[in-house]
C-alpha cells in the first residue's frame, strides 16, 4: 500500500480535512452532522460510567456541534441529571468544568417509559421533532440500546412503531452493546431481529476494544512500516498469544455474568476481534468494507485445535488474600449461586487454515482475579536455527509485544550483549509508550460514539464477524458443558494448573503476569 492510498484525517474532527503527516483507518472527509442521540437505559452503569461521560469529554474538547442534543429513556427520570453530573465527576477523561457541564445540560432531555409503552415512544418522536424544529435540523438520529440483549428487539419494534427507524431527509443510526447473543444461533436471531427494522449499514456493534489506540495501531504497524510484514507468516512466526487478565472479580455484576463465563464475555468479541487484526491480510482500502472483509476471511478460517481437553482450560476463581486483605472466591460472591459452573477463566489455542498461518497456533486466555490487570498480544517469532553450536544456545526469541492496556504500547524483545568478555547474550526491551511520544488519547467509547455520527463503521464488527466468532466458540461451550466445576484457581493467581499444560505440552509457556 502506498503513502497516496492511506487517506488524512483528523482523529475526532468537528469539520472536514486532517493534518498533514497524519494517516489513520476510516472514511475521509466525514463530519459530526447536526444529530439527537438516544440512550435507552441512561441510568444504567455503562451510560454513567462510560456513556455520558464520553460525551461530556468530546463537548469539553469541541468535538460535538453545538445543535447535539442527548434525549435519555428511562423508566424512572427521577434525579437523573445529578446522578449523571455525579457519574462525569468521578469517570470523565477531562477535569469537570462547570460551565461545560452547564452547556451540555441545555442539551440534555429526559423522556420516561417502559420499553413495552408505545405511548412513551410516541412521546420520544414527539421530542426529537420538537428538537429538530427548534434547532432546525433534519432529523438524524442516533439510538444507542445501553440495555440487556433481551430488549433489543423489543426497543427496535417500538422503533419501527412509532416511524423513527426510517426517514425521508435525515439518517437514522442504531448502535448495541455486547453480548450480541449467548451462541451462534442466538446470534443469529438477534442479527434478524436488527435488520427487520434497520438495514445491515444502519447497525453498529460496539466493541471498546477497537476504539483503543493500540489495537488501531496493530494495522499501522503492520501495514506502514516495511521491515514486519516480511516476516508475518509462518516461516518466522513460532506462536501467538493473545492476554486479557483482570485483577478484579465479579462483585456487582453476578446477575449478568452468571451463565455466562469468561469464554463468552471476553473472548468470543474482544479477543477474536485482536486475532483478526493481528491476522488479516491487508486491505484494498483503510475503509469499513475492506477491512471488515479481510477480517471476515480471517475469522472464517479460524478453527479450534484439538484435543480439547489438552489445548483448552477453564477455571473459577476461589478466595485468595491480597495485600493481606482475604478476597472471596467467587462462590462466596454475592448473587452468585454456590454451585455454579459458570467460568471466570478460560483458555484455547486455535489455528489459523490460510497460506500465511498454517501450523502457527494461536493461544488465548482471559480470566479475573489474575495476577494482575493487563491485556496484550505478543507476536513469538522463531529463534535463529543456524550459526555454531554456542551461538544457537544463546539466540532468544524476539517477541513482538502488543501492550493494549494499562500502559499502552509497543515493545520488541531482543538479545543483545551484556557488557564484559565473552559473548554473553540477554534479553533486552525496547519500547515506546504512547503516552510518552503522543498527545493524550480519547477514550475508546469518545472516538466511538464520533465514528457513529461521522457514520463510519470501520471499528465496529459486521455481524458476519460476530457469527464467525460464535462459530469458533460454540463447539468448546459444548465440550465444557460436559465436565462439570471448573478447575478451581486461586485469587491473586495466573489461572489454573490445567491452562499452564497447554502450552508446556509444546515446550512453550505463557507469558508471564
Amino acid at each position: 500500500m502506498t503513502v497516496s492510498e492511506v487517506q488524512e484525517r483528523d482523529p475526532l474532527p468537528a469539520g472536514s480535512g486532517g493534518r498533514v503527516g497524519e494517516a489513520s483507518i476510516g472514511n475521509t472527509g466525514l463530519v459530526v452532522e447536526p444529530a439527537s442521540m438516544v440512550i435507552f437505559g441512561i441510568t444504567g452503569d455503562l451510560a454513567r460510567k462510560k456513556l455520558v461521560p464520553a460525551i461530556y469529554d468530546l463537548v469539553h474538547g469541541g468535538q460535538l456541534p453545538p445543535d447535539f442534543d442527548l434525549v435519555g429513556f428511562a423508566r424512572d427520570s427521577t434525579d437523573v441529571e445529578t446522578r449523571l453530573r455525579e457519574a462525569v465527576i468521578a469517570h470523565a477523561r477531562t477535569p469537570f468544568d462547570t460551565s461545560v457541564w452547564a452547556a451540555l445540560t441545555e442539551r440534555i432531555h429526559f423522556v420516561q417509559g417502559s420499553f413495552d409503552d408505545t405511548a412513551a415512544f410516541a412521546g420520544l418522536a414527539a421530542r426529537l421533532v420538537e428538537l429538530d424544529v427548534r434547532r432546525g435540523k433534519s432529523g438524524n438520529y442516533v439510538f444507542y440500546l445501553s440495555v440487556p440483549p433481551s430488549s433489543f428487539a423489543s426497543v427496535c419494534d417500538q422503533l419501527a412503531i412509532c416511524g423513527l427507524n426510517r426517514s425521508a431527509h435525515g439518517w437514522r443510526r442504531v448502535v448495541v452493546e455486547k453480548p450480541f447473543g449467548h451462541d451462534l444461533a442466538s446470534s443469529q436471531s438477534l442479527g434478524v431481529a436488527l435488520e427487520r427494522v434497520f438495514p445491515p449499514s444502519s447497525i453498529y456493534r460496539i466493541d471498546h476494544y477497537l476504539g483503543k489506540e493500540t489495537v488501531q495501531n496493530i494495522l499501522a504497524l503492520r501495514f506502514a512500516n516495511g521491515m514486519f510484514e516480511p516476516l508475518w507468516n509462518n516461516r518466522h512466526i513460532d506462536h501467538v498469544q493473545i492476554t486479557m487478565a483482570e485483577s478484579v472479580g465479579v462483585s456487582g455484576r453476578a446477575g449478568y455474568y452468571d451463565g455466562v463465563g469468561a469464554a463468552r464475555d471476553v473472548i468470543q468479541n474482544h479477543l477474536l476481534q485482536l486475532l483478526a487484526l493481528i491476522a488479516m491480510e491487508e486491505p484494498v482500502a483503510f475503509d469499513a468494507d475492506s477491512i471488515a472483509a479481510e477480517k471476515i476471511k480471517v475469522l472464517s478460517a479460524t478453527e479450534l485445535l484439538g484435543p480439547l481437553a489438552e489445548t483448552s482450560a477453564r477455571g473459577q476463581y476461589g478466595a485468595g488474600v491480597e495485600n493481606g486483605v482475604p478476597i472471596p472466591g467467587l462462590a462466596d460472591e454475592a448473587g452468585f449461586p454456590a454451585d455454579s459452573a459458570t467460568e471466570t477463566f478460560a483458555a484455547l489455542t486455535v489455528g489459523i487454515a490460510t497460506r500465511r498461518w498454517a501450523g502457527v497456533p494461536f493461544f488465548i486466555r482471559t480470566g479475573k482475579r489474575l495476577a494482575r490487570r493487563t491485556a496484550e498480544i505478543a507476536v513469538t517469532l522463531i529463534p535463529p536455527a543456524h550459526g555454531s553450536p554456542a551461538a544457537r544456545a544463546a539466540a532468544v526469541s524476539n517477541v513482538l509485544v502488543f501492550r493494549v492496556q494499562p500502559d499502552d504500547g509497543i515493545e520488541l524483545h531482543i538479545g543483545a550483549k551484556r557488557p564484559g568478555g565473552g559473548m554473553h547474550i540477554q534479553p533486552v526491551s525496547l519500547g515506546m509508550d504512547f503516552r510518552s511520544v503522543f498527545d493524550p488519547a480519547p477514550e475508546a467509547y469518545e472516538r466511538l460514539i464520533c465514528d457513529v455520527l461521522r457514520g463510519d463503521a470501520t471499528l465496529f464488527p459486521r455481524r458476519e464477524e460476530v457469527e464467525c466468532s460464535w462459530r469458533v466458540i460454540d463447539p468448546l461451550l459444548e465440550h465444557w458443558a460436559g465436565f462439570g466445576r471448573p478447575d478451581n484457581y486461586p485469587s491473586g493467581s495466573a489461572g489454573p494448573e490445567s491452562a499452564e499444560r497447554i502450552l508446556s505440552r509444546t515446550g512453550r509457556e505463557w507469558r508471564s503476569l
